[in-house]
């Protein structure tokens, strides 16, 4: 049997860290709440308008920083006003946002595109998901504190609240599958408590998906943890019942019994 990554686990997934002379002014977090750092005395106003704010984290989370067209922007954040009236709106939210921000914050490309200048503003959620894409699932997860813009929400802008839905159950799953990678590979190595630990962490964060479920009440009773499987399948049955009121499936029920059994 294979590890399944690399066998220098513990030095695969150490943090990584950023020398301060390549760090940007201003920071964003989107993971489990809202903040900004490093920006001026006016930043108060952008986290009580939601429109700017939305503004921010559309152009923070586009792939790779690349330009985003102002046509799609204002579909997003104004669908219900006609073109002039939008882009008018468009260009008092980048008004807002330089001036709590800084001048250079959103770089312009011609009259059609905006993007967040280079180099300007990190955001914890772009950071989470650079390092899953490197593999490092110890740092991505540090920085994983919560679900990608918690609560957030506009009021008649459909498409806008489903792409934050979509980037939040991206992000969710990105979560679920390190902290699930890295129980395995403490599995591995015997390092029974932190395989454990991770493990749950892993169910929180997909608590809907029963596959993760039932990985991880296997690990717990390969573990010799069989009283924390049961407890973790009762925890997931309540919650499932609160919050959508359905049961557990026949698969996931016939293991606990199988547990039980032992």
């Amino acid at each position: 049997m294979a590890c399944p990554l690399s066998q220098s686990f513990p030095h695969r997934f150490s943090s990584v860290t950023v020398s301060a002379d390549q760090s940007p002014r201003i920071e964003l977090s989107l993971l489990g709440g809202f903040e900004l750092h490093g920006a001026g005395p006016d930043v108060a106003a952008v986290l009580a308008q939601s429109k700017p704010l939305a503004l921010l984290a559309f152009l923070a989370l586009s792939p790779g920083g690349r330009f985003q067209r102002r046509d799609r922007v204002v579909g997003l954040l104004w669908p219900d006003l006609d073109q002039s009236h939008a882009r008018a709106a468009l260009r008092k939210a980048l008004h807002d946002l330089r001036t709590a921000l800084g001048a250079d914050v959103v770089s312009s490309h011609g009259d059609d595109e905006i993007a967040l200048t280079p180099n300007v503003v990190r955001c914890d959620a772009v950071e989470f998901a650079a390092a899953i894409e490197k593999t490092h699932l110890v740092h991505a997860l540090e920085l994983y504190r919560g679900d990608l813009m918690p609560g957030f929400y506009l009021s008649g802008c459909v498409d806008y609240d489903r792409w934050v839905e979509d980037e939040r159950t991206l992000a969710r799953e990105k979560a679920a599958a390190a902290s699930w990678a890295l129980a395995v590979n403490y599995e591995w190595n015997r390092q029974l408590t932190e395989a454990s630990a991770w493990a749950r962490r892993a169910v929180r964060h997909a608590w809907t998906d029963e596959r993760v479920l039932r990985r991880a009440m296997s690990l717990l009773d390969r573990l010799g943890d069989r009283a924390g499987a049961i407890k973790m399948y009762g925890e997931f049955a309540t919650r499932l019942r609160a919050d959508l009121d359905v049961e557990p499936s026949t698969e996931t029920t016939t293991l606990v019994n199988t547990i039980r059994s032992h």
